[in-house]
């Protein structure tokens, strides 16, 4: 199967209000896909549905051939075993050192000795260049430094699927080129299939290997990053070169100002 994840015909909803639509997406192995779309689309929700936090209504999410929205809970948690997740900004636990962040999910999920975990995290640490930062509190650290610690929280149990959620958020030009790199190199490294998922369009483009665009709930346009450099797609040509005028709206939809204001409709 080159497939790791699966997405077919997926339709979720909070409530009364459609989030996803008829949603069809695959990762294949090895790969570094990037998810993409202004503030909304539902790319963070494409997330947490892979992660089986939350269910959809209709269709399925397969990974590694097992649909995990019909999983009960033990197998949830088999699977989730195989997976890392970046949070945007970091999510560090803020009373641990650095070193015990990393440590947390080989503790909580193996039984390694405490010397192989020590060996496993240090080395997890120099592989982000922060392993004379191990003693540290994460408010003792930057935030770029505290989101490659992250980083290497995420990869401590060598996950066949990483996701990232907004991994540039907040960083600085440095801090988001040494970030973009580590999460390349990284997956090659280990030999991962990884989810970014990402507004930002220059540090995503460098690293990706595909690209899915997203807008209100559906896939718009997709294809490897030089492809959707020349895309004449109104909603790529906008997203791309930051125009606020196009396919997506500023406001949100619903009554004018004008009728809101008892003006009736002045459009």
């Amino acid at each position: 199967m080159s497939n790791l994840v699966e997405i077919r015909d997926l339709h979720f909803s909070y409530g009364d209000r459609p989030i996803l639509s008829n949603l069809r997406m695959d990762f294949p192995r090895g790969k570094l896909v990037a998810v993409m779309g202004g503030s909304g689309c539902g790319k963070t929700t494409v997330l947490r549905l892979i992660g089986a936090q939350i269910k959809p209504q209709q269709g399925t999410i397969s990974i590694n051939g097992e649909v995990i929205n019909q999983l009960d809970t033990r197998g949830i948690y088999r699977l989730r075993r195989k997976m890392g997740m970046l949070f945007q900004f970091g999510a560090l636990f803020t009373d641990l050192t650095v070193f015990e962040n990393v440590a947390f999910p080989l503790r909580e999920h193996t039984d390694l000795p405490e010397e192989l975990i020590r060996d496993l995290v240090l080395m997890r640490l120099n592989a982000v260049g922060l392993r004379n930062a191990h003693k540290l509190k994460p408010n003792e650290i930057s935030g770029g430094m505290a989101r490659r610690v992250a980083l290497a929280r995420a990869v401590a149990l060598d996950p066949e699927l990483i996701m990232y959620d907004e991994p540039f958020a907040g960083l600085d030009p440095i801090s988001m080129g040494v970030t973009a790199n580590l999460i390349r190199n990284l997956n090659d490294a280990l030999g991962s299939t990884s989810i970014l998922v990402s507004h930002d369009v220059q540090e995503t483009f460098a690293i990706a290997d595909y690209v899915y665009f997203m807008a209100s709930g559906k896939i718009v346009a997709e294809g490897t990053p030089e492809d959707l450099r020349r895309s004449t797609d109104p909603y790529v040509v906008q997203f791309i070169n930051n125009q606020p005028d196009g396919p997506v709206p500023f406001h949100y939809p619903g009554k004018s100002l004008a009728e809101d204001l008892g003006l009736g409709d002045k459009r």
